[in-house]
């Protein structure tokens, strides 16, 4: 199930003796786990009611023994499993896992669940794998491995649209106004990783405590990681012709320590995508995102907003003569002992004569 699904059905008090989580999501995750033990055990619960194992440190069969006991002090317990795929054997095959000697704690966890004392609730935390890439055949052993547990809650990485979503709502419950603009290009600099966009939200409602907005010029200047942003203000920039404050953008990059050919390539990309857009005659961010969608490009909303904010602050002529400058200041990167930023303060020089 989702953790959206899983909330619902917390939300219900419709609570099974056992969970695994899957997946290395952290902040679903942690919401899910408040959500859970905020149910189970309220705020008054957890000091005697709430038991922490780690199975990297303690064995699968100890943790079932503690679930079939009893306490004296509370009749609602939960059980947090972390490093649940420390369990598995190592070095093994899967048919081996399934009929060794080292499966005997999966065995004691199904025959548990057959029937499970009253009042407790185990929750297994598997987050070191992804669902993607080599990690997704370790995720399906792990599975595999749990398969006597029926409540499963997948925490996949949130996509771009997803954590804009979720930094909105982040946004709103600290009481921080944002522009959009801004928001979006927090959530792409930060790479959709919703944790560490929820810290800076945090931060970001402390310098807004007044009421003041936060624009993209705040994010570049309070989000001293997310130098992608201060790219995208740079785009922006050049697009007004604002030649101080595009100086004044690469001279924060090169303090930063951005590696330059990199900020220029994003330059490139961004503009001949922009170029497409405009000879294609796309006329929204919508138009953008499905075209390059159904291309294979991978596009989300933010990111076609962006686009689409460069076609509209540069007519066709002037992207492929940004493309051309770009072209040349590539070259010169390239060249023997380069200076990399003379190379591109003339490139801003000449984009904004």
């Amino acid at each position: 199930m989702t953790p959206a699904q899983f909330l619902a059905r917390i939300k219900r008090n419709e609570i099974a003796p056992a969970y695994i989580f899957l997946g290395a999501e952290a902040y679903q995750g942690r919401r899910c786990r408040e959500a859970l033990l905020d149910q189970v055990l309220g705020p008054e619960g957890r000091e005697n009611g709430l038991t922490k194992y780690d199975l990297s440190e303690s064995s699968l069969a100890q943790v079932v023994d503690e679930a079939r006991s009893l306490s004296l002090f509370t009749a609602q317990r939960v059980i947090q499993v972390s490093n649940a795929e420390a369990a598995l054997p190592r070095g093994k095959s899967e048919e081996e896992d399934e009929a060794g000697d080292s499966a005997s704690g999966a065995i004691e966890l199904a025959a548990f669940l057959k029937d499970p004392s009253p009042g407790v609730v185990l929750l297994f935390e598997a987050t070191r794998f992804e669902f993607e890439g080599e990690e997704k055949k370790k995720i399906e052993r792990v599975r595999k491995f749990y398969s006597a547990v029926t409540e499963t809650v997948e925490l996949h990485r949130l996509s771009l649209d997803e954590a804009g979503g979720e930094a909105r709502a982040l946004a709103r419950t600290a009481g921080t106004t944002m522009d959009p603009a801004a928001l979006d290009l927090l959530v792409e600099a930060l790479g959709g990783d919703i944790t560490r966009i929820a810290v800076e939200i945090e931060k970001l409602s402390l310098f807004s405590a007044g009421g003041r907005s936060i624009s993209v010029d705040d994010i570049a200047a309070l989000v001293p990681d997310a130098r992608s942003t201060t790219v995208f203000a740079l785009v922006n920039a050049l697009g007004r012709r604002d030649r101080a404050r595009a100086l004044g953008l690469l001279d924060t990059l090169c303090r930063e320590g951005e590696y330059l050919p990199l900020a220029l390539a994003f330059l490139s990309t961004q503009f001949r995508l922009a170029l497409v857009s405009k000879e294609t005659g796309l006329r929204s961010p919508q138009q953008i995102q499905g075209h390059f969608s159904r291309a294979g490009v991978p596009m989300w909303s933010s990111r076609a907003e962006q686009i689409y904010q460069t076609v509209c602050k540069f007519t066709k002529e002037q992207l492929e003569r940004c493309l051309k400058l770009i072209f040349s200041a590539d070259r010169d990167l390239r060249s023997a002992r380069p200076d990399d930023r003379i190379v591109m303060e003339r490139f801003v020089l000449d984009l904004t004569s």
